[in-house]
Parts: structure tokens; C-alpha cells; sequence
């Protein structure tokens, strides 16, 4: 199983006691069939942005530079065919009334145009886009 793993995942992953069902979900996967959108890598870049200078802020940095690294191989761009099925599933949830953010619709794209499951907490922001989601916080309840 090839798995595109959301924001939360790797926000949690960096907590110093993660949950253990989002750590284990995450180790059982080989690490090459793990992914990145370019869109988690904005996201986390403008979160560390916004907090002012700081200790906390430096580590995240250099947490984020480590992340950048490990995934370099495996960090998937958006190109035309993404923007495409963005359109598509954002497009269609709109026409039922649900409304995806970019970022979500993004990350959601990118996952259905590499047939990746998706890893995330966030299930009720991807259930429109169809997408074939993993919800280890599931295991926690």
C-alpha cells in the first residue's frame, strides 16, 4: 500500500509522545511507499513563519529541513493533471452543497492522481473527494 500522508500525521509524528496508533500506522508502511504533497510542505512552512522568533520556531526549521530531505523522493508537485481533478472534486462537492478548502482539495488530487491511500485525522474534510482514507486517531477511541 502507497500512502500520501496528510499535515496532521507528520504534526503529530513530531509531538514528543505521539499517539502510538498514528506512530505504528505510519512505521508499518515501508518508507519508500510514503508520500508527501508539496502543498503539507506550505503548510507547514507557513505555520513555522507565523510564530514568532523563538526557540520553538528554530527546532520546527530544522525539523522541517529534516522533513524536506527524507522526502525529497517521494514529494509530489501539483501539475495539470492535479489541477484538473481539483477542479473535478471540488467542483463536484460544491454542487452538494460541501465546500473543500484549496489545500484539502489539493492533497486530495494529489492522492487520487497516484492511487495513494491518504493518512489523515481530518476524515470529514476528504469523505466528498472519494478518496481512500487511513484514520489511525480511529484507533485510539
Amino acid at each position: 500500500m502507497r500512502v500520501l500522508l496528510d499535515t496532521c500525521v507528520l504534526s503529530e509524528l513530531y509531538k514528543p509522545e505521539p499517539l502510538a496508533a498514528v506512530y505504528e500506522a505510519v512505521n508499518n508502511v515501508p518508507d519508500e511507499n510514503l508520500y508527501l504533497s508539496v502543498v503539507t510542505l506550505g503548510e507547514i512552512s507557513k505555520g513555522i513563519t507565523l510564530l514568532p522568533d523563538s526557540r520553538r520556531k528554530q527546532e520546527l526549521s530544522v525539523w522541517f529541513a529534516h522533513i524536506e530531505h527524507a522526502y525529497s523522493e517521494r514529494l509530489l508537485p501539483i501539475n495539470a493533471e492535479t489541477a484538473t481533478i481539483w477542479g473535478e472534486i471540488t467542483a463536484k462537492a460544491q454542487k452538494d452543497g460541501i465546500v473543500i478548502n484549496a489545500s484539502d482539495g489539493l492533497i486530495a488530487a494529489t492522492a487520487l492522481q497516484h492511487g495513494l491511500h491518504l493518512m489523515t485525522r481530518n476524515v470529514k474534510d476528504f469523505e466528498s473527494a472519494h478518496v481512500m482514507l487511513i484514520n489511525p486517531w480511529m484507533k485510539e477511541t
